[in-house]
């Protein structure tokens, strides 16, 4: 069983992921105009006024929390030393450049979510890829499979990855039994997803700021003590990520496509560009301004702070450390705590444990939610449902922590793969919509006004969104 799945992933992968998801941000980067690029500083611009919204409701940055909560987890710590393992140096290359040409992809998934986003007999805006299936292409069938795939993936994959990380780092750290560890976050996280949308919001907004910023210092930090080596680790990324050979004792022989490989993949399982996950937090914003692609701005921050920020500051870590050694079998969070502890001492294992604590812990939280607005879709929001299916999360969450590594990272790979296909047939199809919702924004800010979204001046769009939603 093992190797058919092995199989399925490699397949998947190989042949038909990585063209298509640099096929997706090419097209999106060039249809834009190089949105991620010439509106650079608008992103921050709408950030800086993103928490404008009612008491009631989810501000955009709120929004933003639970998506990055989701995005900066297992993938920025135990994915990325994953990628340098099995593909090298040159992995972080490859992980740079789909998560630029991917953060054009995130802003027309993310402004198609809000655009078509519903709202729920709770008062809770919904949306996603499902959504835009449904009431922008007519075709529920394809929501329906969609959103089979993000539950698979999100709502059981993905939290046993997260959990699996956090009993690893805790054993290494503190010599804490795994089940022990996994029974503690059934409790923390049983509390949160039973507290719904809203609590999942406001726990996101209170840890992901602290928790981000709080590595980053000590990645800074490193680095800082290590500046005379930092030009070497570049050229080293850059050298492998083209097959170059390197010259010095300290150099890693890894082939081209499987950096190419290891890199693409873990840059998707980090920032999510293209596989349709965050889309469904940017749906339960109210944006400000009121116009569905100031939340694809804010969204297109998050791929940039994700990879471009943290998943770097990770492979500083490893890479200006000795640890990263071929065939050692010290991989995952393993090999990011024994190189911070070559950086700074003991502690720093200590630090990388409650670190991954906060970022995989909030990921699981925010993973349920993606999952719960998509079972909602399915019409399978009965109490007793929603409760049976919260028990079926907790229970990955168990699982995961008690787990084998490497199958569960591949039944990761393979459910983020197909949600990826599903999701990026339909961005392709909807790409007119999301180029007019781009240029009725710009244009009125050329105007100086504030960007609203006026459905009528677009009768056939008119037709299709939530008159609810968009009122």
């Amino acid at each position: 069983m093992t190797d058919i799945i092995n199989s399925i992933s490699a397949l998947l992968w190989g042949q038909v992921l990585v063209y298509l998801l640099i096929a997706a941000g090419l097209f999106f980067t060039f249809r834009l105009g190089f949105i991620q690029f010439v509106q650079f500083p608008h992103m921050f611009k709408v950030m800086f006024s993103s928490r404008k919204c009612a008491d009631n409701e989810i501000s955009s940055f709120q929004a933003f929390c639970t998506s990055l909560a989701a995005r900066v987890g297992t993938g920025n710590m135990a994915g990325v030393a994953v990628a340098l393992y099995l593909g090298g140096p040159g992995a972080i290359f490859w992980m740079w450049l789909i998560a630029l040409i991917g953060m054009a992809t995130s802003f027309a998934e993310s402004t198609l979510a809000q655009a078509y986003k519903t709202k729920d007999a709770d008062g809770n805006f919904r949306g996603g890829p499902a959504y835009y299936m449904q009431n922008g292409l007519g075709k529920r069938w394809m929501g329906t499979l969609f959103s089979l795939c993000l539950i698979l993936a999100f709502g059981l994959v993905f939290n046993a990855v997260q959990s699996n990380s956090i009993a690893a780092a805790f054993e290494v750290a503190f010599d804490v039994p795994k089940y022990i560890v996994g029974i503690c976050l059934v409790i923390g996280s049983g509390i949160i997803i039973f507290g719904g949308l809203k609590t999942i919001s406001r726990f996101a907004e209170m840890v992901v700021p602290f928790m981000a910023l709080a590595y980053l210092l000590v990645a800074l930090y490193v680095c800082a003590i290590n500046f005379t080596a930092l030009p070497d680790v570049i050229v080293l990324i850059i050298k492998s990520a083209f097959g170059i050979e390197q010259a010095g004792a300290g150099a890693i022989g890894y082939g081209v496509t499987q950096a190419m490989i290891q890199g693409i993949k873990r840059g998707l399982f980090s920032n999510e560009a293209g596989m349709g996950s965050a889309a469904n937090a940017a749906a339960t914003a109210t944006p400000y301004p009121p116009h569905p692609a100031s939340q694809g701005y804010v969204q297109m921050l998050g791929v940039f702070i994700d990879t471009i920020v943290i998943c770097t500051a990770t492979a500083s870590l490893i890479l200006l450390s000795q640890q990263l050694v071929p065939e050692s079998g010290v991989m995952g969070i393993e090999l990011t705590q024994a190189a911070l502890q070559e950086h700074v001492g003991d502690w720093g294992t200590y630090f990388i444990a409650i670190a991954i604590l906060f970022f995989a812990f909030t990921s699981i939280v925010a993973n349920y939610s993606y999952a719960e607005t998509n079972l909602m879709f399915l019409e399978h929001n009965s109490n007793k449902g929603m409760f049976i299916f919260r028990l079926v999360v907790l229970g990955m969450v168990m699982f995961g922590a008690v787990g084998e590594l490497g199958l569960i990272w591949t039944l990761a790979d393979i459910s983020m793969g197909l949600m990826a296909i599903v999701n990026v047939i339909a961005l392709f199809m909807l790409s007119g919509v999301v180029v007019w919702l781009s240029k009725d924004y710009n244009e009125q800010r050329k105007k100086g006004l504030i960007p609203t979204f006026d459905k009528s001046k677009h009768p056939k769009l008119a037709k299709e969104v939530d008159p609810e939603a968009w009122k």
